[in-house]
């Protein structure tokens, strides 16, 4: 995977989170016709209007409003706006086992997805949180898609492989960290840092940990991402602890720091070994 490299500190992520999915049947569809697909798929689409202008900047019309079970979505063909936040080339962003094509911004494939409320009720209730990703799971069917990209960890991922890691998580409660979490590497004082992009949605807090000598990026992840999966399970870290770590004589521990105008709350973590 890619874990980034360089903007750990003050990171150009959108406030409210968005998904957006890139498939070549949206190129060669009209609009009325990819309402109908919708239709069909069960997620009463009705047309909509919007006096908030990051909405009108984000989604180009016929803006639609998607319904499934308690959750309401806005969505439409992505417009400028959202288009150069999702850019794959920003280094600012990350991405999973994932290349776009060059023509990506092209034809109109791009669809952008809001849950409406800002947000609060995928922050709020996980089970909201469930039927949003249900519905990016017949989405990505639906448009045949590519990639997808998750704002919060500004993360382009393998569609297919997040459609797969979405059913797993409907079977077995399990979400798909490596699809919401970004993990970026970084350098500062003291040495290089992986640092979480995204958890901060799902526990109120990022996790930020020093890689030890002769470590690699892919071994922080690994351990991090198991991390990740607790706290979006189990909530926050609220006190310092430390506890076994993933090898035999392995520890870790974690020490929660609150935020700050410059810092998101996050979660220094160390890793060791007993002597």
């Amino acid at each position: 995977m890619d874990a980034g490299n360089s903007d750990a500190l003050i990171l150009p992520v959108p406030p409210e989170p968005f998904a957006l999915i890139l498939g070549p049947s949206m190129r060669r569809s009209s609009d009325d016709a990819l309402e109908t697909a919708i239709r069909h798929m069960g997620l009463r689409p009705e047309r909509a209007t919007s006096d908030d202008p990051d909405i009108v900047a984000k989604i180009g019309p016929p803006l639609l409003r998607l319904h499934f079970g308690r959750v309401s979505v806005l969505a439409g063909r992505a417009a400028g706006a959202a288009l150069d936040l999702v850019d794959p080339a920003h280094p600012a962003t990350s991405l999973l086992a994932a290349s776009l094509p060059r023509d990506w911004r092209e034809g109109g494939q791009c669809w952008i997805f809001i849950p409406e409320d800002d947000g609060r009720a995928t922050r709020e209730q996980p089970t909201q949180m469930r039927e949003f990703f249900k519905v990016m799971l017949l989405l990505i069917d639906l448009f045949e898609a590519s990639h997808f990209f998750w704002s919060p960890a500004r993360l382009w991922s393998d569609a297919p492989q997040l459609r797969a890691s979405i059913s797993e998580m409907l079977a077995s409660g399990m979400p798909p960290v490596l699809h919401l979490i970004a993990f970026r590497r970084h350098d500062a004082e003291g040495g290089e840092f992986v640092e979480t992009r995204g958890l901060g949605l799902f526990a109120g807090q990022e996790l930020e940990a020093r890689i030890p000598r002769g470590w690699t990026v892919a071994e922080m992840v690994k351990r991090l991402a198991r991390l990740s999966l607790d706290m979006m399970l189990n909530g926050p870290i609220q006190d310092r602890r430390r506890m076994r770590g993933l090898e035999p004589g392995e520890w870790v521990q974690l020490s929660p720091l609150t935020a700050n105008e410059k810092r998101r709350a996050r979660v220094l973590v160390e890793f060791g070994r007993d002597a």
